[in-house]
């Protein structure tokens, strides 16, 4: 298709995307372990200190890595039926 002199092409070579977007590169992450590495008795001191105080953050926040997180369930309950459209609104098909 031509439009003033100029032809339609594929424009998504265009978006560029965000060059932020996707996960690090593995390199990245090995050298922020690399860096934290030093503080990690300071922060398992830290969580003792909190864990000996009875501070349920320092407990919740222990048990969500030890065990996991535990699954969110959500309780549906339907008391009365809905239609989802009126069919006296839609008139003749």
């Amino acid at each position: 298709m031509i439009l003033n002199d100029y032809t339609m092409e594929d424009k998504r070579k265009y978006n560029g995307g965000n060059k932020n977007a996707g996960r690090k590169p593995k390199a990245e992450e090995v050298a922020l372990i690399e860096k934290l590495t030093p503080l990690e008795p300071l922060a398992f001191a830290a969580l003792e200190k909190g864990l000996e105080k009875g501070d349920f953050k320092f407990t919740q926040l222990f048990y969500n890595y030890y065990a996991g997180k535990p699954r969110e369930t959500k309780d549906v309950t339907l008391t009365t039926e809905q239609p989802i459209f009126n069919l006296e609104d839609l008139g003749d098909i």
